[in-house]
This record gives C-alpha cells, structure tokens and sequence, in this order.
C-alpha cells in the first residue's frame, strides 16, 4: 500500500490541472452572471428550494448575488494563479456548495462534481509549482506529489462513470426513446439538428453513452487504447457541450486526462522549464492513517450514495427517492400538470391561489412533477398562510407523464401534503404507486 500511494510521482499533471481548473472556476462564476442565470435562478424568484434542510440557505437579498459571484469569480482566479492557494480553495468550495445546496430549480450532476472536486482539491499540493505562493515563499516548490493525489480522480471518475452507465441500463435509454425525446428541442440546431432528429443517430447516442461511460476510464488507464479513448472523450464532451449546453464541465472532463499520460509527456507540453522527477521515492507522511481513514470513508459514502434508490418502494424515475446525488444524467423527460388546493382549515373554504404568483415558470416545472419539491411548495404555501394567521390544508392533484409515456396520478389527492413529515431514508406513501 505504501508504495501505491506514497510514492513520489511527477507532479507536472496536478500543476497543470489547476491552473485549468481555477480558470474554469472563474467562468463558470462570471458566466453566470453575463448569461442571467444569477438573474433567472437566484434574484427572480420570491424563495428557492433549497435541499431539504438546509431551507436556512436563501440566496442574498437584492442584487448581492452578482457580488457573491464575483467573488467567487475571484477566488477562482487566485486558484489558478496559485495565489493563496488553500484558503482560495476552501472559500470556493465553501461558496460554491452553499450556491448549490439554495436551489434545486437548476440540479445538475456537474454542479454536484464540482462540489466533490473542490473540496478533494483543498487536500491537495496544486500550489507547489508555477504559482505565486511559491514565489512568495520559495520553500513550498516541489516538482513531485505522492501518488494517491493522482489515483483519489481516477478512482471518483470510475465511481462516476460506473454508475452513470450501469443507471442507462433500462428499457426507455435501450430502445432509444428517452434520447429521441432529448434531441426534439434540438431541431432548430444549424447543420446538425435534422441529423439529432434520425432514429439510428438516437440508437448510436444511446448505446454509445453507455458504452463510453462504462469503458473511458479503464481505456484511459491502458496505454495501447489510452490515445484512442482521449480522441473519443474530446468528440464525446465537445458533442455535449454544443448540444446540450453544459457550461465548463465537458472541458473540465478533458482536463481529467492529464492524469493518465505519462507525466513526462505532460511535463515536455506544458512545462518545459520544469524538471522532471523521476526519483520515485517513497514517503510515508506521518499522518497517513488519518489520510487513509478520511479517503476510505468518502469513498465508501461515494459507492454506496448512488445504490440508495434500490431500497426505496418504486421506481426511482418515478419517485425521484434516491435520484440525486447518484450520478443519474439525463436519463428521463418528465412532464406534469399539478394543482394545489389550499383549504382554510378553521372554515374548510377553499383558498384561490396561482402559481404564478409564487413561482418562476422554471420552478412551476419542478413543482409540477417532482414529489420532493411539491412536498416544499405545499410547506411553503402553509407558512406563508400561517404569518396571516390562517391555518391551512394542502391537496395535491398532479398527472404526471415520465418519457412520453401517458400521464399519471402522481400525489395522493386525499393527503394534506402541508401536514406530513419528509422523510431522507424511509418511502412516502403519498406518492402513488408508478404501476
């Protein structure tokens, strides 16, 4: 053990890695706001949906936000100069989770990685080669790092990979009809929209998404196929990033690849002044029990978050128990239409309301189709109705259609849904049954 992860390895890919890390930080944060999505998914809306329990985590009042990005815009840059390096990192981390944690409207499994990738980079000596800290600090350079800094990204992008592929393995991904549904919206697309619209093109995306996410890592790490599987993965991440719009996250993927070449190679591209280290020794710190512990529990929570959904009742496409955090990428359009019924419970009278007067058109969606967001609307309505003194009751009529197929009754009509408690590790029986 201690030579496969104590090791001393060139550290030219870690150096590297961050700088393009902490540039894709700083747009990721300025992209947000000059594209209006601070506007459109934290400042339009009158609350958020937050995760559940963190409720206490709303976004700053008025225009803040844009400062709040702009910050964190700027701790990026200090991430990618080196300058700073750990406390830039833990603030970024810390932001960003927190921005992550406030809404749910924009849930996204990259946004979730960069969670994971930003705390797993404060452990790391990123800062110890072509940075300012080590121009303010001459003591800090360092030309290698031990070689568990490279494995702990291999190993979470083989979890990630793995699951992602293992979850495309049902009916509606295999007969291709949740990416015919995927691609109807890309129609409009110059050049390649008609060609997105042919049912062999969905078969080819398909079974190649499967195939890609099951193989690319073991690929990577095989040296005959390794230049092979880096050609695939920059048609695979260019083609999502023109066609579905992910913002950094296809180049922050490539970026993965520069701990699968040979060091050397990376070192002779992007370093050439640096020098190599080859001396492979072995330094065991002595912290490492406490390295080991920390690293196995989280990957071991890692494993085990995304089999959750299996103890669940149902099916998860149709639940949403068990869905995030699991590596679960576009695997099913949903569609909904949903009414609430708010009922003064001191005089049963029904109580008018709109959705528009509450929610953005991109919450409504959410609030229409997904059991634990309808469960926080139907809280939200109760305590807004309570600071006027009115106790109520929330009914929930919502049909529900997941991959085209007919809708549904999703929520049990006949349970005040204001009223139950939510449960993280245990079935709410308020959700009909899916068959």
């Amino acid at each position: 053990m201690n030579k496969f992860l104590f090791k001393h390895i060139d550290n030219s890919g870690l150096i590297i890695f961050r700088v393009i890390f902490g540039l894709l930080c700083f747009l990721e944060a300025v992209g947000a706001i000059f594209t209006g999505w601070i506007q459109r998914t934290l400042i339009e809306p009158e609350f958020t949906f937050s995760f559940i329990g963190f409720e206490w985590l709303q976004p700053l009042p008025g225009n803040w936000m844009y400062i709040y990005y702009l910050v964190m815009g700027v701790f990026g840059l200090f991430i990618m100069l080196g300058f700073k390096y750990r406390f830039s990192m833990v603030m970024f981390a810390l932001m960003w989770t927190a921005t992550y944690l406030m809404q749910k409207s924009s849930y996204n499994n990259h946004y979730y990685l960069l969670v994971l990738l930003s705390f797993l980079m404060v452990f790391l000596p990123a800062n110890r080669y072509a940075s300012l800290d080590v121009k303010l600090k001459p003591s800090l350079k360092s030309i290698s790092m031990p070689s568990w800094c490279k494995w702990i990204f291999v190993l979470q992008l083989f979890i990630l990979y793995s699951y992602a592929s293992a979850a495309k393995l049902y009916p509606d991904w295999l007969d291709a009809s949740v990416i015919e549904i995927l691609m109807r919206n890309k129609a409009n697309y110059p050049i390649i929209g008609e060609l997105l619209q042919q049912n062999t093109v969905h078969y080819i995306l398909a079974y190649g998404g499967i195939l890609f996410d099951g193989l690319i890592i073991p690929l990577l790490l095989f040296k005959p196929t390794r230049k092979y599987a880096f050609f695939a993965s920059i048609f695979f991440h260019l083609f999502n990033s023109i066609v579905f719009q992910i913002g950094i996250f296809p180049y922050m993927s490539l970026a993965f690849s520069l701990f699968f070449f040979d060091p050397k190679t990376i070192k002779n591209i992007f370093l050439k002044k640096k020098p190599f280290y080859d001396a492979n020794a072995i330094i065991v710190p002595k912290y490492k029990p406490i390295l080991v512990s920390f690293f196995s529990i989280y990957f071991m929570v890692q494993m085990a978050l995304p089999l959750r959904h299996h103890f669940f009742k149902d099916d998860v496409l149709w639940t949403e128990e068990g869905h995030r955090l699991s590596w679960r990428m576009m695997l099913r359009a949903k569609s909904g239409r949903t009414t609430y019924s708010v009922i003064n419970a001191n005089t049963n009278k029904a109580i008018p309301i709109k959705l528009d007067d509450y929610l953005t058109k991109k919450q409504q969606r959410g609030a229409s189709s997904k059991p634990d967001v309808i469960w926080q609307f139907a809280q939200h309505l109760k305590q807004d109705f309570a600071k006027q003194g009115i106790p109520v009751k929330v009914f929930v009529t919502s049909y529900v259609s997941v991959n085209g197929k007919p809708s549904k009754q999703l929520i049990d009509p006949k349970v005040d849904i204001a009223n139950e408690e939510w449960h993280h590790f245990k079935h709410h029986d308020w959700i009909l049954p899916s068959e």
